[in-house]
């Protein structure tokens, strides 16, 4: 393994991302140690890292941010350490390669959602969440926004709503309706804990119903 630190492999003491191969499935951890092509990773939070999440053998993928966008590099999971404090060692199987993949994991989830644009209130359902942004369909009202106009949102989730500031990246008219892309802007570090821990519950409620 190249020892060149964020080109080949993750800086340590850095955030990654550890991805489950062949599904949406995964963790931000912060990368501890890397040697001799083992890297190991502590999960960001208990609710992502119990040992269903991944055992041993599983394949993966670890992705993090660098200066001109994202690199990917494949593993295995050498070993799942449980207890006060949770690791996770991966084995690099081959060599890291740039990545278009899209950095926050994203759900499936439907909330009720709000979004307020001047003295316009528009009401819809979210179609997928991440803790970047969503997307989201509205019943149309007044001019349709451009991209870039900012909003105040409310996502209802069951144990409260998720209030920020968000910007309309694109938006698709369906009729009466619009579905809007939206980019979430200065949103809590516990908001966005708490949309992983929910992107991340419904992932693993579809896994075991693909599973069945």
């Amino acid at each position: 393994m190249s020892s060149v630190p964020g080109v080949d492999h993750p800086v340590e003491q850095t955030e990654a991302e550890v991805r489950l191969a062949g599904t949406n499935i995964a963790v931000t951890a912060r990368v501890e140690v890397v040697h001799e092509g083992v890297i190991s990773v502590r999960p960001s939070a208990g609710d992502f890292a119990q040992d269903t999440v991944v055992k041993v053998g599983d394949p993966v993928e670890v992705f993090w941010r660098t200066d001109d966008g994202q690199r990917a590099l494949p593993a295995d999971v050498l070993e799942v350490q449980q207890g006060a404090v949770v690791r996770w060692r991966l084995a690099v199987t081959g060599v890291a390669e740039h990545s278009q993949r899209r950095a926050a994991v994203r759900g499936r989830v439907s909330f009720p959602v709000e979004a307020r644009l001047g003295n316009v209130e528009l009401t819809g359902t979210t179609i997928d969440i991440s803790e970047a942004g969503t997307r989201a369909e509205f019943e149309g009202f007044g001019l349709a926004p451009d991209a870039g106009t900012t909003l105040a949102l409310s996502i209802a989730f069951e144990d409260g709503p998720v209030n920020t500031t968000a910007e309309v990246i694109r938006l698709q008219a369906r009729g009466a309706r619009w579905v809007l892309s939206i980019r979430f802007l200065d949103i809590a570090e516990k908001e966005q804990d708490r949309i992983r821990r929910r992107v991340f519950q419904a992932l693993r409620e579809e896994r075991a119903r693909l599973a069945d």
